[in-house]
């Protein structure tokens, strides 16, 4: 599974989840970091990367395409947090989730609880 972390993380949150053998990047590895969300997404589906973002926005748009990809990871309640802290929540996260993401889905992730939705969303 790859992944791609959006603008509104930190590059030091991909670099975290690549030491310990993620395959991530970041926007601005692909030249994206100024691109519009609707164009991340794009970029997202045709290379087959999961999204990381902090940004509702990314939901809204596969509810409003009905798409079942690319799977999303939305952390929530940690836009205060330093990148150590983003990094540390997925790095305790995602190998459980990678089942979930690979079949389709928008996790909602935050300090106290980890919500699922299957993809599309209906």
């Amino acid at each position: 599974m790859r992944y791609l972390l959006d603008a509104n993380l930190s590059p030091k949150v991909a670099s975290s989840l690549t030491e310990v053998g993620f395959e991530a990047s970041h926007v601005a590895d692909h030249d994206l970091l100024t691109a519009p969300d609707e164009r991340i997404f794009d970029y997202a589906v045709a290379h087959q990367l999961t999204v990381i973002t902090a940004d509702t926005d990314f939901a809204m748009l596969l509810a409003l395409r009905r798409a079942s990809s690319p799977s999303v990871v939305l952390l929530r309640d940690t836009a205060d947090q330093a990148p150590e802290v983003h990094a540390r929540l997925l790095l305790d996260n995602l190998g459980g989730l990678e089942g979930v993401l690979e079949a389709g889905a928008i996790v909602s992730l935050s300090p106290q609880r980890i919500r699922v939705r299957d993809l599309p969303i209906t």
